[in-house]
């Protein structure tokens, strides 16, 4: 399967309890909300001061932006990233997947923009060769997906396979929401539906293009709360 070629920004471990714990939950709720209210990227000071909370006790939890914006997004996409499916369909899969999780993306769109916005102002930071923290890594999603589409690995050429599971990343995700409600001002339902709908292209180019029938892993259309319904059930089967 195709491969990151850089390491991946990990959430800071909180506390487990005490004073600790609840300090921690602080920080990170208040960031949250700054991010939801207005959009921008608070730098760790800011949020100590919302949270009357000292900058020093702030900075033993959160050295850096990126270390707040990890934890924040750790905190909004958690659940999706634990998904898990037995289904033996790849296309089903990805249905599951979309469905389950774009509803969350709309609830936690301004913290994903946020997200976002960092990693692209340090790649100028970077460029320029004036970035002076350690940079925030996206790319959880290629595990997500490369999950996904496991089942539909046998049925194509390996080159094939990973041009599929590039392909989605580009559509599961934020930069939907930006491109299709930002430029396009489609609600998000549609976003959802967009999305969906170019995965669905995606897998039928790249099983035509391995010699397969567009339609030979195709599933009958389900509608979202059984789709849901059936993504939580397989969630909670797996081990």
């Amino acid at each position: 399967m195709a491969r990151l070629k850089h390491k991946l920004s990990e959430p800071p471990v909180p506390p487990e309890r005490g004073v600790k714990a609840a300090t921690f939950k602080l920080l990170l709720d208040t960031a949250m909300n700054i991010i939801q209210q207005s959009g921008h990227i608070p730098s760790v000071a800011e949020v100590a001061v919302r949270s009357n909370v000292s900058r020093a006790t702030a900075y033993r939890y959160f050295t850096t932006r990126s270390a707040l914006v990890t934890a924040v997004i750790d905190s909004s996409l958690g659940p999706v990233r634990a998904l898990a499916s037995d289904n033996p369909s790849g296309r089903e899969r990805v249905h599951e997947l979309f469905l389950q999780t774009f509803p969350r993306f709309k609830e936690f769109e301004p913290q994903l923009r946020a997200a976002a916005q960092l990693s692209l102002e340090q790649w100028a930071l970077e460029r320029a060769g004036l970035l002076e923290e350690e940079p925030y890594r996206r790319g959880h999603r290629v595990r997500i997906l490369q999950h996904a589409i496991e089942p539909l690995a046998p049925l194509m050429k390996p080159a094939v396979r990973d041009r599929l599971h590039r392909a989605l990343s580009v559509v599961y995700g934020i930069e939907p929401y930006v491109i299709l409600k930002d430029i396009w001002g489609l609600p998000d339902r549609e976003v959802e539906r967009t999305a969906l709908w170019m995965a669905d292209a995606l897998i039928d180019a790249a099983l035509r293009e391995s010699g397969h029938a567009p339609d030979c892993d195709r599933v009958k259309p389900v509608g979202k709360r059984a789709a849901i319904k059936k993504a939580r059930r397989s969630t909670t089967e797996t081990p």
